[in-house]
Protein backbone atom coordinates (compact mmCIF):
# COMPACT_ATOMS: atom_id res chain seq x y z
CA UNK A 1 0.00 0.00 0.00
CA UNK A 2 0.82 3.39 -0.76
CA UNK A 3 1.67 6.16 1.07
CA UNK A 4 -0.77 8.10 -0.91
CA UNK A 5 -3.33 5.30 -0.11
CA UNK A 6 -2.84 5.54 3.61
CA UNK A 7 -3.26 8.99 3.76
CA UNK A 8 -6.20 8.33 1.67
CA UNK A 9 -7.78 6.08 4.68
CA UNK A 10 -6.38 8.61 6.92
CA UNK A 11 -8.44 11.18 5.89
CA UNK A 12 -11.40 9.39 5.18
CA UNK A 13 -11.82 8.60 8.83
CA UNK A 14 -10.99 11.62 9.68
CA UNK A 15 -13.93 12.87 7.59
CA UNK A 16 -16.16 11.14 9.52
CA UNK A 17 -14.72 11.81 12.78
CA UNK A 18 -15.23 15.44 11.79
CA UNK A 19 -19.32 14.82 11.01
CA UNK A 20 -20.09 12.29 13.71
CA UNK A 21 -17.44 12.41 16.21
CA UNK A 22 -14.65 9.80 16.89
CA UNK A 23 -16.48 7.34 18.90
CA UNK A 24 -19.21 6.82 16.52
CA UNK A 25 -19.70 3.75 14.84
CA UNK A 26 -19.96 5.88 11.69
CA UNK A 27 -16.03 7.54 11.88
CA UNK A 28 -15.32 3.40 11.99
CA UNK A 29 -17.38 3.18 8.51
CA UNK A 30 -19.42 0.41 10.25
CA UNK A 31 -23.11 0.16 8.25
CA UNK A 32 -25.35 -0.24 11.95
CA UNK A 33 -24.33 -1.60 15.29
CA UNK A 34 -25.44 -4.60 13.88
CA UNK A 35 -23.34 -4.98 10.91
CA UNK A 36 -20.42 -4.39 14.44
CA UNK A 37 -21.59 -7.07 16.37
CA UNK A 38 -22.08 -9.80 13.47
CA UNK A 39 -18.46 -9.59 12.59
CA UNK A 40 -17.33 -9.57 16.43
CA UNK A 41 -19.31 -12.63 16.70
CA UNK A 42 -18.41 -14.42 14.09
CA UNK A 43 -14.29 -13.99 15.45
CA UNK A 44 -15.73 -14.53 19.18
CA UNK A 45 -16.96 -17.85 18.02
CA UNK A 46 -14.23 -19.12 15.86
CA UNK A 47 -11.48 -19.80 18.82
CA UNK A 48 -11.08 -20.19 22.30
CA UNK A 49 -9.50 -16.75 23.22
CA UNK A 50 -9.72 -18.08 27.05
CA UNK A 51 -6.18 -16.98 28.74
CA UNK A 52 -5.33 -16.39 25.27
CA UNK A 53 -3.45 -13.58 23.71
CA UNK A 54 -4.52 -11.29 20.62
CA UNK A 55 -2.82 -8.54 18.63
CA UNK A 56 -6.04 -7.18 16.62
CA UNK A 57 -4.74 -5.03 13.59
CA UNK A 58 -6.93 -2.47 12.53
CA UNK A 59 -8.38 -2.05 15.89
CA UNK A 60 -10.40 1.21 15.68
CA UNK A 61 -11.44 2.95 19.13
CA UNK A 62 -11.13 -0.90 20.86
CA UNK A 63 -14.29 -2.49 20.65
CA UNK A 64 -13.58 -5.90 20.23
CA UNK A 65 -11.21 -5.46 23.00
CA UNK A 66 -14.53 -5.36 25.22
CA UNK A 67 -16.76 -7.52 22.93
CA UNK A 68 -14.22 -10.75 23.41
CA UNK A 69 -13.29 -9.54 27.20
CA UNK A 70 -16.69 -10.21 28.27
CA UNK A 71 -17.04 -13.68 26.51
CA UNK A 72 -13.38 -15.43 26.95
CA UNK A 73 -11.60 -14.90 30.31
CA UNK A 74 -8.09 -13.59 30.94
CA UNK A 75 -7.90 -12.37 27.61
CA UNK A 76 -4.10 -10.67 26.93
CA UNK A 77 -4.89 -7.89 23.81
CA UNK A 78 -3.14 -5.58 22.23
CA UNK A 79 -4.89 -3.20 19.21
CA UNK A 80 -2.83 -1.45 16.69
CA UNK A 81 -4.37 1.21 14.80
CA UNK A 82 -2.55 4.18 12.13
CA UNK A 83 -5.23 6.48 12.94
CA UNK A 84 -4.29 8.41 16.26
CA UNK A 85 -7.67 9.78 17.17
CA UNK A 86 -8.84 6.10 17.33
CA UNK A 87 -6.22 4.79 19.44
CA UNK A 88 -6.81 7.81 21.81
CA UNK A 89 -10.51 6.99 21.71
CA UNK A 90 -9.39 3.26 22.69
CA UNK A 91 -7.39 4.27 25.69
CA UNK A 92 -9.97 6.10 26.82
CA UNK A 93 -12.76 3.64 26.86
CA UNK A 94 -11.01 0.51 27.18
CA UNK A 95 -7.56 0.95 28.27
CA UNK A 96 -7.93 0.25 32.14
CA UNK A 97 -9.58 -2.80 31.77
CA UNK A 98 -6.81 -5.65 32.72
CA UNK A 99 -4.17 -6.87 30.19
CA UNK A 100 -5.51 -4.03 27.45
CA UNK A 101 -3.43 -2.25 25.74
CA UNK A 102 -3.23 -0.28 22.56
CA UNK A 103 -0.34 1.57 20.12
CA UNK A 104 -0.85 3.99 17.03
CA UNK A 105 0.86 1.55 14.20
CA UNK A 106 0.93 0.76 10.55
CA UNK A 107 0.20 -2.75 10.81
CA UNK A 108 2.38 -3.29 6.88
CA UNK A 109 5.53 -1.55 8.24
CA UNK A 110 5.35 -2.06 11.70
CA UNK A 111 7.40 -4.90 13.60
CA UNK A 112 4.78 -7.04 14.71
CA UNK A 113 4.91 -8.89 18.02
CA UNK A 114 3.80 -12.40 18.10
CA UNK A 115 0.41 -13.34 19.45
CA UNK A 116 -1.56 -16.60 20.00
CA UNK A 117 -4.05 -14.74 17.32
CA UNK A 118 -3.62 -12.37 15.29
CA UNK A 119 -7.33 -10.73 14.28
CA UNK A 120 -7.82 -8.56 11.08
CA UNK A 121 -11.66 -7.16 11.49
CA UNK A 122 -12.47 -5.00 8.22
CA UNK A 123 -8.45 -4.09 7.88
CA UNK A 124 -7.82 -5.88 4.36
CA UNK A 125 -10.72 -4.19 2.86
CA UNK A 126 -9.77 -1.00 1.36
CA UNK A 127 -8.40 -0.96 -1.89
CA UNK A 128 -4.68 -0.89 -3.27
CA UNK A 129 -2.96 -0.50 -6.78
CA UNK A 130 -0.70 -3.37 -5.45
CA UNK A 131 -2.65 -6.33 -6.95
CA UNK A 132 -0.53 -8.26 -4.22
CA UNK A 133 -1.83 -6.33 -1.15
CA UNK A 134 -4.03 -9.05 0.21
CA UNK A 135 -2.28 -11.65 0.17
CA UNK A 136 0.87 -10.25 1.60
CA UNK A 137 -0.74 -9.14 4.27
CA UNK A 138 -2.09 -12.45 5.30
CA UNK A 139 1.19 -13.54 4.91
CA UNK A 140 2.79 -10.90 7.32
CA UNK A 141 -0.26 -11.06 9.82
CA UNK A 142 0.19 -14.97 10.21
CA UNK A 143 3.54 -15.22 10.53
CA UNK A 144 3.12 -13.36 13.36
CA UNK A 145 0.43 -15.40 14.92
CA UNK A 146 1.12 -18.82 16.78
CA UNK A 147 -2.25 -20.39 17.34
CA UNK A 148 -4.71 -18.63 14.12
CA UNK A 149 -5.20 -16.04 11.92
CA UNK A 150 -8.44 -14.59 12.02
CA UNK A 151 -10.07 -12.03 9.60
CA UNK A 152 -12.82 -10.85 7.18
CA UNK A 153 -13.01 -9.61 3.65
CA UNK A 154 -16.19 -8.19 1.87
CA UNK A 155 -17.32 -10.78 -1.21
CA UNK A 156 -16.73 -9.83 -4.23
CA UNK A 157 -19.60 -11.67 -5.66
CA UNK A 158 -22.06 -9.88 -3.61
CA UNK A 159 -20.37 -6.63 -3.05
CA UNK A 160 -20.29 -3.45 -5.00
CA UNK A 161 -18.92 -1.29 -6.47
CA UNK A 162 -17.09 1.25 -3.90
CA UNK A 163 -14.38 4.52 -4.18
CA UNK A 164 -12.63 3.10 -1.15
CA UNK A 165 -13.24 -0.54 0.06
CA UNK A 166 -13.12 -3.81 -2.26
CA UNK A 167 -14.76 -6.94 -2.19
CA UNK A 168 -12.14 -9.90 -2.99
CA UNK A 169 -12.73 -13.18 -4.51
CA UNK A 170 -12.87 -15.53 -1.99
CA UNK A 171 -11.79 -18.66 -3.42
CA UNK A 172 -8.20 -17.14 -4.08
CA UNK A 173 -7.78 -16.17 -1.00
CA UNK A 174 -8.65 -19.37 0.23
CA UNK A 175 -6.30 -20.93 -2.35
CA UNK A 176 -3.63 -18.85 -0.81
CA UNK A 177 -4.34 -19.77 2.80
CA UNK A 178 -4.47 -23.22 2.17
CA UNK A 179 -0.36 -22.57 0.91
CA UNK A 180 0.01 -21.52 4.49
CA UNK A 181 -1.45 -24.21 6.32
CA UNK A 182 -4.37 -26.35 5.48
CA UNK A 183 -5.94 -25.93 8.30
CA UNK A 184 -9.04 -23.22 6.96
CA UNK A 185 -12.14 -22.39 8.36
CA UNK A 186 -14.76 -19.88 6.52
CA UNK A 187 -17.49 -18.63 8.32
CA UNK A 188 -20.22 -17.21 6.31
CA UNK A 189 -23.76 -17.38 8.20
CA UNK A 190 -23.44 -13.68 9.54
CA UNK A 191 -23.41 -11.59 6.40
CA UNK A 192 -24.87 -11.04 3.17
CA UNK A 193 -21.17 -9.67 1.86
CA UNK A 194 -18.97 -10.82 4.15
CA UNK A 195 -16.71 -13.97 4.94
CA UNK A 196 -14.58 -14.41 7.90
CA UNK A 197 -11.59 -17.23 7.21
CA UNK A 198 -9.51 -18.88 10.17
CA UNK A 199 -6.26 -19.84 9.34
CA UNK A 200 -4.97 -22.27 12.45
CA UNK A 201 -1.30 -23.27 12.61
CA UNK A 202 -1.07 -27.09 12.86
CA UNK A 203 0.40 -28.15 16.45
CA UNK A 204 3.58 -29.23 15.40
CA UNK A 205 4.04 -26.10 12.52
CA UNK A 206 6.76 -23.69 13.45
CA UNK A 207 5.72 -21.04 15.66
CA UNK A 208 2.42 -23.08 17.26
CA UNK A 209 2.15 -22.68 20.61
CA UNK A 210 -0.85 -24.40 22.99
CA UNK A 211 -1.39 -21.00 24.52
CA UNK A 212 0.60 -17.91 25.65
Amino acid sequence: MTPIERATIIHYHRHRIREQGVGSLHALGWRAPASQHGRFEAISRAADFAQASVLDVGCGTGDLSAFLARRHAGLHYLGIDQVVEFIDCARERHGARPRTAFAVADFTHAALPQADFVVACGTLNYRSADPAFVFDSIDRLYAASRRALIFNLLDAAVFPEHPLLVGRDIAEVEAHCRTLSDDLGTVRDYADDDVTLVLRRRPDLPGASAGR
